[in-house]
């Protein structure tokens, strides 16, 4: 196990009706005037934002509206939120949505109070030493946003989709959960936000780091606990239990506690943003699409763990590594497909990808060589993606 730094500083308020305590949340962080940040108008016509509202103007909080954030969410939106944060003297920021909400939000908080150009952060020319404090109304368990530092943005030109991680700034002060607010998601977008967490955690799982038992059995259990949960919620978008574990599970993802002592890997994150950039597909279809075609070249070239994830997770009985790891993935496809996931590009839509491009793209944006379970090339790469196919 390495050595490691862990904080998870967001407190969380999960239950029924817990959107009508973001007032005093809200409060509680010492805000006057916050700018709600939320997408399109499924959070108005469910009555939420009105909900916010009463409980923002009961505390005697002011308000901003920054409406609109769209999935796969970019710079303008940003840039955006930055001018009127400035001009309206906003010393919050308030996300009402599910990830591209929660990521613009963070983005406008550490842009407000910086001098430059917020995607300086991004880029990597600049870091974060100051932001404004940012609470969450979660609505769409999947991104895990809500309890992590981290922020993914789309530069416009050039299409790159770029994630900053950050241990303390943009971590949200608050985050209130209620799984009722999910309800009535459309079963693909649920199947999406399933695949996004399962990902989060085995990005931290596939690791080369030797002796991370308790992490390790963190990661399973709550990947076992998905699994178990997420049949219920398609069959039934209205069970309660079952929503609210996969939605605590959604947070627990991607809170840091399943990456304590190792190094993480994220190389499917980071192939799958170049696809989202570049042909706009649902983040977690695209990481259904890209994670069996990772593992199955890890099978390949370092089976280890993911016959560990094969044997612990799917219960497989199988000694050989290989064999094992091969099996696993099959599994792990059967279980998306089950969801309604795509599995190909041409499932994902995406008839003719230009592998080329996403390549030259992903290793522009993240160097020459990339991963921290198996290091690799921009020919592994090419392989991988070809998988997908």
């Amino acid at each position: 196990m390495n050595d490691f730094r862990y904080q998870a500083p967001t407190r969380y308020i999960f239950g029924r009706g817990k959107e009508e305590e973001t007032g005093n949340e809200v409060a509680a962080i010492g805000c006057k005037k916050v700018m709600i940040v939320y997408g399109g108008q499924s959070a108005v016509k469910s009555g939420l934002i009105d909900r916010v509202k009463v409980s923002l103007d009961e505390c005697e909080i002011k308000y901003v509206t920054l409406s609109g954030i769209k999935p796969n969410p970019t710079d303008d939106r940003v840039y955006e939120g930055i001018e009127v944060a400035r001009n309206e003297s906003i010393d919050g920021i308030l996300a009402v949505g599910g990830g591209s909400v929660i990521d613009t939000a963070k983005a406008i908080a550490a842009g407000t109070v910086y001098d430059g150009d917020f995607w300086d952060f991004y880029a990597g020319k600049a870091v974060i030493r100051n932001a404004l404090p940012v609470g969450v109304v979660l609505t769409i368990p999947a991104a895990g946003s809500e309890g992590s530092g981290n922020s993914v943005i789309t530069k416009i030109d050039g299409l790159h989709k770029i994630s900053l991680r950050t241990d303390f700034w943009l971590r949200p002060k608050f985050a209130i959960l209620n799984p009722e607010l999910t309800f009535t998601l459309p079963p693909f977008q649920t199947a999406s936000g399933i695949a996004d967490m399962m990902a989060h955690i085995m990005e931290r799982y596939f690791s080369p780091t030797p002796d991370v038992e308790v992490t390790d059995r963190i990661c399973e259990g709550i990947l076992k606990a998905i699994i178990e949960e997420a049949p219920k919620v398609m069959a039934n978008p209205e069970d309660y239990e079952a929503r609210a574990n996969i939605m605590w599970a959604g947070t627990m993802a991607h809170n840091g506690i399943c990456g304590c002592g190792r190094v993480e890997d994220w190389v499917s994150h980071f192939m799958e943003h170049e696809i989202s950039a570049v042909y706009g597909v649902t983040h977690g279809a695209g990481l259904a699409t890209v994670y069996p075609a990772f593992l199955k070249f890890m099978a390949e070239h370092a089976p280890s763990k993911p016959a560990q994830f094969a044997r612990r997770v799917f219960d497989v009985d199988i000694q050989d590594d290989k064999s094992a790891a091969l099996e696993g993935i099959s599994h792990l496809k059967d279980f998306f497909r089950s969801l309604g996931l795509p599995l190909t590009f041409a499932e994902l839509g995406v008839e003719n990808p230009d592998i080329d491009l996403l390549v030259k793209k992903l290793h522009e944006n993240k160097g020459e060589i990339i991963g921290g379970y198996y290091r690799l090339s921009a020919a592994d790469t090419a392989v991988i993606y070809s998988y997908a196919l």
